[in-house]
């Protein structure tokens, strides 16, 4: 089974993406969505989180206080590599597990920092999703709510598309000028032969 990843910053369409390799049949592992529920779930994260954060990192009801974990690693990058380390293995065991129930010729994993976590070297092939900033940033600021600086402050704190685009085989243009289904089943056509 091929291993295909898809990345690219924040608000660049990667799971309209995502959404449409599903509508081709392919699975789709949503790496930052699953991430979030093994950080309440996984007791190794658990413990992990409770170590670097505090027992107060989650709440009564179990679930994790982001305000507090978000504020605590905001300016620092050795906290925040310690919660990287913490939690990349466990997610990347977790695909595998997953990746061994799928039949599919190819399953696509679907995470923003696939490159920078070091997450590419276990795909075959990674696809990047490309749209101009002014666009990212005005889908954020509408999915999320967020203003204009603190959409561009999260978007300086990612790589850069020059960056990403020395690491992927394939890219998809998310952008007003090209259609991005033919893009993607020019890839699909591509990784099934």
């Amino acid at each position: 089974m091929i291993k295909v990843g898809v990345t690219g910053g924040i608000g660049s369409g990667k799971t309209t993406v995502c959404r449409i390799f599903e509508s081709f049949g392919v699975p789709v592992y949503y790496a930052d969505d699953r991430a979030k529920l093994l950080i309440v779930e996984n007791e190794q994260l658990r413990s992990g989180y409770q170590r670097l954060f505090g027992v107060d990192v989650y709440t009564r009801n179990g679930q994790l206080n982001r305000g507090l974990v978000a504020e605590k690693i905001f300016n620092d990058q050795k906290l925040l590599q310690q919660v990287n380390d913490l939690v990349h293995p466990v997610v990347h065991h977790d695909f595998q597990e997953w990746c061994n129930k799928q039949s599919a010729s190819y399953v696509i994993e679907e995470a923003a920092v696939l490159i920078e976590s070091g997450g590419y070297r276990f795909m075959d092939k990674v696809i990047l999703v490309t749209a101009p900033e002014k666009r990212r940033i005005n889908r954020v600021m509408e999915r999320d709510g967020n203003s204009r600086a603190k959409v561009e402050e999260r978007i300086n704190n990612q790589w850069n598309e020059e960056q990403l685009r020395r690491y992927c085989d394939f890219e998809v243009k998310a952008d007003d000028v090209h259609l991005v289904t033919p893009q993607i089943l020019n890839i699909h056509n591509e990784l099934i032969k």
